[in-house]
Parts: C-alpha cells; structure tokens; sequence
C-alpha cells in the first residue's frame, strides 16, 4: 500500500531533514509529485527549497490530511 494517497495534489510534513539541510526545513509542507517506482524503493519525489523535485527517503515524511480548500490555495501558490 502506498503511503500517499492517490488525489491530484498531496503534501507531506517534514520530520527529518538529515544530509539533507539545504533541500528539507523540518516541520515544513511540500509537495509530492507522484511517481510510483520511487515509492517501491521507499523513497518520495518532492519539490523542495529550490523549486524543483527530487527524490528524498519517505521516512523523512509523515503524511498530511489538509481541508480541500487549503489543498487548492497549496497548489495554486507553487
């Protein structure tokens, strides 16, 4: 099963950003681009601080339940 449920736009909560300091801000939203051979490995796409998606460990993530209306200002923001 996978850890991010299939919707049009998903966010995870950081909650460890070792070797990863100057891509991952612990406690902070990001966004999960879908890609489902990543997530075989254990591993989610997010867009991080520069703007751009890359692969990160998935236990670096909790995922998140946000109100629709939130998910959407989410998504128009990025």
């Amino acid at each position: 099963m996978s850890m991010i449920a299939k919707t049009p736009f998903q966010f995870v909560v950081c909650i460890n950003n070792e070797g990863y300091q100057a891509s991952l801000e612990p406690r902070k939203i990001y966004q999960v681009v879908p890609d489902a051979e990543a997530e075989s490995h254990k591993m989610l796409r997010v867009i991080d601080e520069s703007g751009e998606d890359y692969l990160f460990p998935a236990s670096y993530f909790s995922p998140i339940s946000l109100p629709q209306t939130l998910i959407k200002e989410l998504a128009l923001a990025a």
